[in-house]
């Protein structure tokens, strides 16, 4: 799949050793490159930092069994960007309407932490991904890392975009919205950086200003 490494993908060594353990660890897991999720045809695409260990590495979609999924998905849910239950898992038969999600580093990382040379390993596949993407308009990026591999996959300088919750940048060579929300982890969850109500504006806005 043109957005997707191949399973056996070789281009990051370090992810490539944490594969092997957890294929050893977790035999049943997906344990592979994770597909993103949703239309190719959408208007919005969401774009996270990577799969997460126990999460979209065990079910190959993103945000799927991982507590960040369980603020994304609602929320889409509620503003008509998803239809059916999520119940954490891909054959729950939850579908994404008009939304696609994606992650800037298709493997999963050792604590959650990607190096530069992985998400430059990965950016043609992001970037392929997005122009392939015909009624693309809003780009959402959760967190400081997803921004950044969005702006370098389509060639812009992170230095000219600043990264701030609910901040909005314009990429004029695309003709796309770059949106900016704190990742929906549970760590940001936790501490309060971020809150269920102030995801759910971000989803607000971008519904509306598609209506």
């Amino acid at each position: 799949m043109f957005a997707c490494p191949n399973k056996d993908c070789s281009f990051c060594p370090r992810l490539v050793e944490f594969r092997v353990q957890n294929k050893l660890k977790f035999p049943h897991y997906h344990n592979a490159p994770v597909e993103p999720f949703g239309d190719i045809n959408a208007e919005v695409l969401v774009v996270g930092l990577a799969p997460g260990l126990n999460g979209a590495n065990q079910t190959n979609r993103p945000f799927t069994n991982d507590y960040a999924g369980d603020i994304l998905y609602p929320a889409l849910k509620k503003f008509g960007f998803a239809k059916g239950e999520y119940q954490k898992k891909k054959d729950d038969g939850f579908e994404l309407i008009n939304v696609r999600v994606t992650n800037s580093v298709r493997c999963v990382p050792p604590q959650n932490q990607v190096t530069a040379d992985e998400l430059k390993n990965c950016r043609t596949f992001l970037s392929n991904e997005i122009t392939a993407m015909p009624n693309l308009k809003i780009i959402l990026a959760l967190g400081t890392v997803a921004h950044g591999a969005v702006l370098q996959a389509l060639g812009y300088k992170k230095s000219a975009f600043k990264f701030a919750h609910g901040a909005e940048h314009f990429l004029d060579k695309h003709n796309i919205r770059l949106i900016n929300s704190f990742h929906t982890s549970r760590y940001n969850i936790n501490t309060g950086v971020l809150t269920s109500e102030m995801f759910d504006e971000i989803i607000r806005r971008i519904s509306a200003s598609l209506a």
